[in-house]
């Protein structure tokens, strides 16, 4: 087995897990995260050359998942971010405790990807700011922002049951 051959599989054994884990909270799907964390490391293959930092694999590998996964979604070019401006303050870990994965990973389904990115990155794979920063390509206070604006829509849905069903607006209320 050659030097690249030896070191992808080394990649894949230390970060399958994290890069699956990131992908089934993006799609809400088993085999969806099968495809994107499969598609990660074919990807990771071809542009070996690309990494320049191999500190830098997991960070690489987590902004592959996402950008396949973004063309995937082909995004409206403007999304709703309006809508999370008026929503209450985020969710104590108290109130926290009650929601099951399922529940929680369906709203997340329902969060644009702009903000439900962040969420995952900084909550489930702890990624510091200025790392989700430099994955999204976005400026520290935008991170910030938008991790703000998508725990208060998730503490809405959340606190008020009836808004859990009529989450099928997508953030549009």
């Amino acid at each position: 087995m050659d030097h690249r051959a030896r070191k992808l599989s080394e990649l894949v054994a230390q970060h399958y897990e994290l890069l699956y884990r990131y992908a089934y909270r993006l799609t809400g799907s088993e085999a969806d995260a099968d495809d994107l964390t499969q598609q990660a490391f074919l990807t990771a293959q071809v542009k070996w050359d690309q990494l320049r930092d191999e500190n830098c694999a997991r960070s690489w590998l987590f902004t592959i998942v996402r950008n396949a996964y973004l063309k995937q979604l082909r995004l409206p070019s403007c999304l709703p971010s309006s809508a999370l401006d008026q929503v209450a303050e985020p969710p104590s870990p108290d109130e926290l405790c009650d929601v099951d994965g399922e529940q929680l990973q369906n709203l997340l389904n329902d969060l644009p990807e702009e903000y439900r990115s962040p969420l995952i990155l900084f909550y489930f794979e702890d990624f510091s700011y200025k790392e989700i920063a430099e994955h999204m390509g976005v400026p520290l206070g935008t991170v910030m922002s938008r991790l703000s604006r998508a725990k208060a829509w998730l503490r809405a849905r959340l606190t008020t049951p009836e808004l859990i069903s009529a989450s099928d607006s997508k953030m549009d209320a």
